[in-house]
């Protein structure tokens, strides 16, 4: 028997998981990574880490299952988008860390192009909003702030990749520089129509076409694995941004299968076909995924702090001593006591889009405790989710059953209030690793391994449903009182701009 190996690249850590035909976890190997911040909004990685990381975590997965390379059909990969790097191509040092999708540092540059009048423009190419979230204004930085930079990216001495970019010329022993069309519609810089890279947005930013890397389907034969890596030469098959892949895991293959992945971030993706649906809440249009030269899209709704508000309760809080407990703690309290959280650590995302908000906790009095702050800090992950939905659903109609994956999802306290907050069914899968499983089916589907979507639609998943049980008045009185913490955090820029309604 043959296995496929996902690498799960992701912001906190880097994780390989090696499935079976049956879509069964064999072996799983995690390891952490460093996070820097250098400055008041700024994240960064450090590149070499994140692939020495992946690379020990696939071995050691291996080691595990008593595998050689010869066992594994394929390679997958899956990662945290938008996420920037930029290295030499003769010699594959990077020039600067890694800029992560978090970092807010090209906030003031996004403005100078809104002012510009460049929104519509870039909406019309890319499907994206003008943001730091994004890849293209944290490669001009580099090539602005990293010395000679400029100079050596203009001789084509270097390369840009997001994260799946840069596994792979790794993996290749610098012999592909590739990704994948998932990747590539997180840049903003790819035209997301003609799935070209876009000359007219590369020229605004003084960003050389030399750098960016070619692009692949994402699904298929893209490139092999140096030898020395595994013992063995092993073809990566399947690549995809985390979101898209934790989609294609989730099986939402038909258009308006809607999955909400609870990680560091949330994010709501929504099938829609081969249609790039125009959202005008808010959403982001993206590439799902590409099979065959065949491109299916979709809406997207991102909340930049999820799952991080609990590594934020435990690391600068140290209210909890691990994500697991939160659970218990948030039962132990009938409700929040009137406490909100607003984790805007980096500003608002969907529907929102205030890159200069911060977090704020409100509704505080000497009843409140741990436990009521704890358990208000999982429900903002719900709240979030459920402004995403509310907006995703005026662009497109009635939003069904939600698929729910991501590892804050195994909490059944945020499962069950995120049905009650929504008043919709939430259904969480077995296997709530999503992610790595699109990853194994990408590869599985690009090598043979599977033979057909269908085959794959058919392996049970042995799902839970998560149905609301809360008074609809209730529900209403609580997302008003979210909405009045949300207005709080907002910049005093947009509370300038804003009349204070939601």
């Amino acid at each position: 028997m043959k296995y496929i190996m996902s690498l799960d690249q992701g912001t906190t850590s880097s994780r390989a998981v090696i499935f079976d035909k049956s879509a069964n976890v064999v072996s799983v190997a995690q390891k952490e990574f460093t996070q820097y911040f250098p400055g008041n909004g700024y994240v960064e990685h450090d590149p070499e880490e994140i692939w020495e990381s992946q690379a020990e975590v696939c071995r050691s997965a291996m080691k595990k299952a008593g595998l050689s390379a010869s066992d594994i059909a394929a390679i997958g990969i899956t990662n945290q988008r938008e996420t920037a790097i930029v290295w030499d191509k003769n010699t594959g040092k990077p020039v600067y860390n890694a800029i992560v999708w978090q970092c807010r540092r090209t906030a003031p540059m996004c403005e100078s192009l809104k002012e510009r009048g460049l929104t519509d423009l870039i909406r019309e190419k890319t499907g994206l909003l003008i943001d730091p979230y994004f890849s293209a204004t944290k490669i001009k930085w580099i090539l602005d702030n990293v010395e000679g930079a400029r100079e050596r990216a203009e001789r084509g001495e270097l390369l840009f990749g997001t994260v799946d970019c840069w596994l792979m010329w790794k993996l290749s022993g610098g012999k592909a520089h590739v990704t994948d069309h998932t990747n590539t519609s997180r840049t903003m810089l790819f035209n997301i129509h003609t799935l070209e890279w876009d000359r007219d947005i590369l020229e605004l930013l003084g960003i050389p076409a030399s750098m960016m890397p070619e692009v692949s389907d994402s699904s298929g034969h893209i490139c092999d694995t140096a030898p020395e890596i595994f013992g063995g030469s092993i073809p990566v098959c399947g690549c995809a941004g985390d979101q898209q892949s934790a989609l294609f895991g989730q099986r939402c293959f038909e258009k308006g299968d809607v999955k909400n992945t609870y990680g560091t971030g949330a994010f709501l993706l929504m099938n829609t076909g081969s249609d790039a649906a125009v959202s005008t809440g808010g959403m982001l249009t993206t590439i799902a995924w590409s099979i065959g030269g065949k491109v299916t899209y979709a809406l997207e709704g991102s909340v930049f702090i999820a799952g991080a508000v609990v590594k934020w309760l435990r690391d600068e809080m140290e209210m909890v001593k691990t994500a697991a407990e939160t659970e218990r703690i948030a039962l132990s309290v009938p409700d929040s006591c009137g406490v909100y959280v607003v984790p805007a650590f980096v500003g608002l995302g969907a529907p929102f889009w205030d890159s200069g908000a911060r977090g704020v906790i409100t509704g505080l009095t000497r009843a409140a405790g741990r436990a009521h702050i704890v358990r208000a800090a999982l429900e903002s992950i719900a709240y979030q989710v459920c402004d995403v939905m509310t907006a995703m659903e005026k662009d497109t109609g009635k939003i069904g059953a939600v698929k729910a994956d991501g590892g804050a999802s195994s909490n059944n306290f945020l499962m069950q209030f995120q049905a009650d907050i929504s008043g919709k069914t939430v259904i969480r899968p077995k296997i709530v690793e999503s992610t790595a499983l699109g990853a194994c089916f990408l590869a599985g589907l690009g090598c043979g391994y599977f033979g057909s979507i269908e085959e794959i639609a058919a392996i049970d998943d042995g799902a839970v449903a998560f149905e609301p049980e809360m008074d609809a008045g209730e529900r209403e009185r609580l997302i008003a009182g979210w909405h009045d913490a949300v207005v709080r955090s907002f910049s005093f820029v947009c509370k300038d701009e804003r009349d204070g309604s939601l």
